[in-house]
């Protein structure tokens, strides 16, 4: 994969957080635009009705695709008065922040478009955010006084250098009710990108991991949503995204226990077997973690050799030969410039990964690959070895699109069911 100028691809599974106090020193020109910071009768928490001790759910549109964009995005207003940001939907994180005026060394926001953070916005290292995000470490910081700082490593090589700070989130319920909690996120005003690929063109990261620092968590404690979170991303771009359990079907869902092993940080599953028209492959014990900050699929060496040698022995004398494209390292062309998948669908194979109690994951060919602007076909499953995952196996965007999936938090489980992305739940 070194040299490879990958479009829009991403493996930013979030490797780790490392939480520090920052002097007030560090931090120049926070304050000039916002003087002494808004009164804080301004930076209420309003709460929705409880129903059997929790609210509602909070449903947002998508936007975005795995090619050639790479990501899936949803807007949140922060602030008061509140501001728009486009995030970059991450279960393979818990830190939600955003690109911070403190002021941002490397940031790809404009100026006027980046949150200004008041005085009364920073978090103490005292702060139980700031343990959440280091946990189970114990705090690092020295005086409980101080500014907690963060700074999170990803897989790709990007890094992010910020300081925790809470603000309100206007958000519009879907029992009608409008609630404007008080959350801590991550003020991020140094990124630094040592990837070949440029960074989203997104104002940051909406963490949606398993830890208290996320915003799925944050708003169970707080009895406005259950810790729910759902997604459903079409293929053809776009989709929709849920906190809370509203949306969660009564039925037709497959459903596989989350693990509580290394992985817990992770929305994972396993051990699954690996088919492959409908066969099996010999690949077994397969632990995976769900994480939509990743545009593909990831397998480590050994596993992801067996694949590709299982396509490639199965395009034996079908009218596809190899090609370089700019997009993916594995690419093939066909007679004629492909338009779509679809197109390609009969060339290729479905993958399954079995989880115990013959629960399936199915990848149909269009989980896997993607049409590139030059009409070939790419393969969406990469080494994640190479990418410096290790053993770790990711199923990224590509083989979560057209499906609805739900990380179910309160019940330890996560599901998922073929969908049509493009149409809002009832």
């Amino acid at each position: 994969m070194a040299g490879q100028e990958m479009k829009g691809k991403r493996a930013s599974l979030m490797i780790m957080v490392f939480v520090f106090q920052v002097l007030s020193a560090h931090l120049h020109g926070c304050y000039a635009a916002t003087g002494q910071g808004q009164p804080l009768w301004k930076r209420s928490t309003v709460h929705p009705a409880v129903v059997n001790g929790f609210g509602s759910s909070v449903f947002l549109p998508v936007s975005g695709n795995v090619y050639p964009l790479g990501y899936y995005s949803v807007e949140l207003k922060i602030g008061n008065p509140p501001k728009p940001f486009q995030l970059d939907i991450d279960t393979g994180s818990d830190l939600t922040w955003v690109q911070c005026d403190a002021p941002c060394s490397g940031c790809t926001q404009p100026r006027d478009r980046l949150y200004k953070p008041a005085r009364n916005n920073f978090l103490p290292c005292k702060d139980p955010m700031c343990a959440a995000l280091n946990s189970p470490k114990s705090n690092p910081c020295k005086n409980p006084n101080e500014k907690c700082g963060f700074q999170v490593e990803y897989a790709d090589h990007g890094s992010v250098l910020g300081v925790m700070v809470s603000d309100n989130f206007p958000l519009g319920l879907v029992n009608g009710s409008l609630s404007n909690p008080l959350l801590a996120f991550g003020c991020g005003y140094r990124l630094q990108n040592h990837g070949p690929q440029p960074l989203p063109n997104t104002a940051g990261v909406l963490g949606l991991g398993k830890s208290k620092a996320s915003i799925s968590s944050q708003l169970s404690g707080m009895g406005i949503t259950k810790n729910v979170v759902g997604h459903c991303f079409s293929g053809q771009g776009g989709g929709f995204l849920f906190l809370g359990a509203d949306f969660v079907p009564k039925s037709g869902m497959t459903w596989t226990p989350m693990l509580k092993n290394s992985f817990n940080k992770h929305y994972s599953s396993g051990p699954a077997e690996l088919l492959f028209g409908a066969k099996p492959t010999g690949v077994k014990g397969l632990d995976v973690i769900f994480d939509t900050g990743a545009t593909y699929t990831y397998l480590s060496s050994k596993v992801y050799q067996t694949v590709l040698n299982l396509i490639r022995k199965d395009l034996t004398g079908k009218q596809l030969r190899d090609v370089k494209d700019n997009a993916l390292p594995i690419c093939w062309k066909g007679a004629k410039p492909f338009k779509s998948v679809r197109d390609v669908r009969n060339y290729f194979n479905t993958l399954v990964l079995s989880f115990p109690g013959a629960n399936k994951l199915v990848l149909p060919p269009e989980a896997y690959l993607i049409v590139t602007e030059r009409g070939n076909v790419c393969l969406g499953i990469l080494s994640g070895t190479e990418a410096g995952l290790g053993i770790t196996n990711v199923i990224g965007d590509i083989s979560l699109q057209d499906k609805l999936v739900i990380y179910d938090n309160e019940n330890q489980r996560i599901g998922w069911a073929s969908a049509d992305c493009t149409r809002k739940p009832r």
